[in-house]
């Protein structure tokens, strides 16, 4: 169907073919009646063509059938001849043989023998029934064949005289004879033979009728002596050409040759009535032009309000199929108004992900129950970008008060709903900067508080393995409990203080450690966790890595969480699924690639030489879990984002916090086979003035000897099993 708004602007037509249009009709019916009598003519000389092409067709076939049928009485005539040879010639010896009385009955009229000298020796009929024949019937003109009897005419010849007349009617078919008149004729254009009324004349003469002549090859008007054996001839006895003799067909009834007069009545009379209804669309065209011209004034103000508006607007019908859209509303969705009229649903615009649901809705309002208030709905740009609108709708009705779809109004609310989210965002962040600075105040005062306690134990843990030792107890079991005891309190003494050095502002504790080290003690205090929940940890930890200047205590804390958060997603991977829980966690070194560029200035080519050399250190952990579900990094380290029910969504953060602190990058992403990948990246920097301790405090005092407590307590730290 036409893409076309029933509301559109038609631009005028121009004055001059507007003036002319009523005789449009005129000139049309003019041209058809030209065209029918053209076409009448020459459907007329088509037909005298194909009249003249039959004509020929069957003047040469009835020629052949003649010649046939001349070839065929010759054959009889030398079988005759053939059994003649070495008789007597003599009228008995003629009568005997029984072709003679068939030929009679066929064409023959009479056969001559002729001696070697041309004499006639025998006739047969003999010449008194030849004088009584002539007296009963009418022969006409005669033509003749020769055959001689015997090698060279030696016994003598045959000339045997036939009637063209009765080859004429005996050799033309019946249908022929009665669609042509059939005759023989010479070259003064006498007739020989023919198979209507014997006329001197040529039909063709009596009355204008087509007519096709062709040359007869026979021996009409010829000598017998001709063919006789002394005759010197190239063609043979039954093909001589004679150039006054021919065969002429005449067709008996030749069809009309102008065209019927009911079709000049016909066309007479449609003249007339085409040139006065002409005259009268004349009259009503410019009646509707002058209603015409009011209309399209009356149609361009109002489009000129409806695209001055600043609301879209749209008209569809009961099926939901748009029928006019204004300009407002195509800029809306990005598309023109020849791609929307005529569309049906679902439409373009529509968002991808909600089809569905917007069909129920569109359904629900094309059936008459869309809120009076309007609704909110949300739309797809043509360049992808989404907006939200406020719709309303309203019936359509035509001229007749009848409805015949539904009018909407569109207004574009994608602004007013980003300042809303803007607001609320802004109210959002700092509800979340209060709650990360009581944070901040409740992890210092944690780390404040539990100083003393740890201190105590490590005081106690001391005591007990001094008093055991003054008592002489040797007992392996319970010495190696309390020395893990005195490990794990002084462990936790350091990530107190770390902990609270970080919240405080203050720089990380930077000396030279062993990454691979470092790995190890995380994976010893999680290796009872992760037995517990059946999970295969592999180490694949490279050799020869260069230390790092980095705060161990907090890289530890990094990798336990990450190991922590890895256990915690495989719980929900059954047991028996292969290849089972498994955890990589792997390290190796990070070379940047060289930079080839050269540089003008000496001192940037030696700062492009120095980050050349600079390598990192990259900490992956790999498992085969649920996988990150489509979520970023930047989401994963949100603050308060968390996806367990009992999380704070602080683990993440606080890794990224203490990895940035670091100069570090932490990043995730998904696993090839499935799961996710966390890792971080520590760079390498020279060991010579990288430690930046800062004075420690009153606590950092406490936790200090609450430290040297538990490591004088446990100057063996061998491992034993609970």
């Amino acid at each position: 169907m036409p893409r076309q708004a029933p509301f559109a602007q038609h631009p005028a037509p121009p004055a001059l073919w507007r003036q002319g249009l009523w005789s449009l009709p005129l000139v049309l019916s003019l041209l058809f009646v030209a065209g029918v009598l053209a076409w009448t003519r020459d459907n007329e000389m088509e037909e005298r063509e194909l009249q003249r092409q039959t004509l020929i067709s069957d003047a040469l076939s009835t020629e052949a059938q003649l010649r046939a049928k001349l070839r065929e009485e010759h054959g009889h005539l030398r079988e005759l001849a053939d059994s003649l040879v070495g008789q007597r010639p003599s009228a008995e010896a003629l009568a005997r043989h029984p072709g003679l009385n068939a030929g009679l009955r066929r064409l023959w009229l009479s056969v001559i023998w002729l001696d070697a000298q041309h004499r006639i020796v025998a006739q047969m009929p003999s010449p008194q029934d030849m004088q009584g024949r002539r007296e009963t019937e009418d022969e006409g003109l005669s033509l003749h064949l020769s055959e001689p009897i015997g090698p060279g005419g030696r016994d003598g010849m045959l000339v045997l005289r036939y009637s063209p007349a009765l080859l004429l009617q005996r050799g033309v078919p019946w249908w022929l004879a009665r669609k042509y008149d059939v005759q023989m004729v010479d070259s003064a254009d006498q007739v020989i033979a023919s198979i209507s009324e014997a006329s001197p004349l040529r039909a063709a003469q009596q009355a204008a009728r087509p007519s096709y002549r062709v040359d007869f090859a026979g021996p009409f008007r010829a000598s017998p002596l001709t063919n006789g054996p002394n005759a010197q001839s190239a063609f043979p006895a039954d093909q001589e050409p004679l150039g006054d003799a021919a065969l002429e067909l005449t067709l008996r009834e030749p069809p009309p040759a102008s065209i019927k007069p009911l079709a000049l009545i016909l066309i007479a009379g449609f003249l007339p009535l085409v040139a006065g209804a002409s005259w009268l669309l004349r009259r009503q065209l410019r009646r509707i032009s002058r209603a015409e011209t009011a209309w399209r004034m009356e149609a361009a103000w109002r489009r000129a309000m409806e695209d001055s508006a600043l609301v879209g607007l749209r008209a569809r019908d009961a099926e939901g199929r748009l029928l006019y859209v204004n300009r407002t509303f195509c800029e809306m969705v990005g598309m023109s108004a020849e791609a929307l009229i005529g569309l049906r649903p679902p439409m373009p615009y529509w968002p991808p992900d909600a089809i569905e649901l917007v069909s129920q809705r569109n359904r629900r309002n094309l059936a008459g129950h869309a809120p009076r208030e309007g609704y909110e709905a949300r739309w797809r740009h043509q360049d992808g970008r989404m907006l939200d609108v406020m719709v309303f709708e309203s019936p359509l009705v035509d001229a007749s008060g009848k409805q015949i779809g539904w009018m909407g109004s569109i207004i574009d609310i994608t602004t007013r709903k980003t300042l809303e989210e803007r607001e609320r965002r802004q109210i959002d962040t700092l509800a979340h900067h209060a709650r990360l600075t009581m944070l901040g105040e409740v992890a210092s005062t944690l780390a404040h508080e539990l100083n003393q306690p740890l201190t105590a134990i490590a005081s106690y843990n001391a005591g007990v393995i001094n008093s055991l030792a003054k008592l002489g107890v040797n007992e392996p079991r319970v010495l190696g409990a309390l020395q893990r005891l005195g490990a794990q309190a002084a462990q936790a003494g350091r990530v107190v203080q770390r902990i609270r050095h970080f919240l405080t502002r203050r720089e990380p504790q930077h000396e030279a450690c062993e990454l691979n080290k470092v790995i190890s003690a995380a994976v010893e205090l999680l290796q009872r966790e992760l037995q517990r929940g059946a999970v295969d940890l592999q180490l694949q930890l490279a050799q020869d890595l260069p230390p790092l200047l980095a705060d161990a205590v907090l890289v530890e804390q990094v990798i336990i969480n990450l190991l922590r958060n890895a256990s915690d997603a495989l719980q929900a991977r059954p047991l028996e699924q292969p290849p089972g829980r498994r955890i990589i966690l792997r390290s190796y070194a990070v070379n940047p690639p060289q930079d080839s560029q050269e540089q003008t200035s000496r001192e940037e080519l030696q700062d492009d030489r120095a980050q050349a050399q600079q390598a990192f250190l990259r900490v992956d952990v790999i498992d085969n879990g649920p996988g990150l579900a489509g979520k970023t990094a930047e989401a994963l380290c949100a603050p308060f984002f968390s996806t367990k029910a009992e999380g704070m969504g602080m683990g993440l953060a606080i890794c990224r916090s203490i990895i940035e602190a670091h100069h570090g990058v932490l990043d995730a992403s998904e696993a090839a086979g499935g799961g996710a990948v966390f890792s971080f990246t520590l760079p390498l920097r020279p060991l010579a003035g990288g430690s930046t301790d800062s004075p420690p405090d009153e606590d950092d005092h406490a936790t200090a000897e609450s430290l040297t407590l538990a490591q004088r307590a446990a100057p063996n730290p061998a491992k034993h099993e609970d």
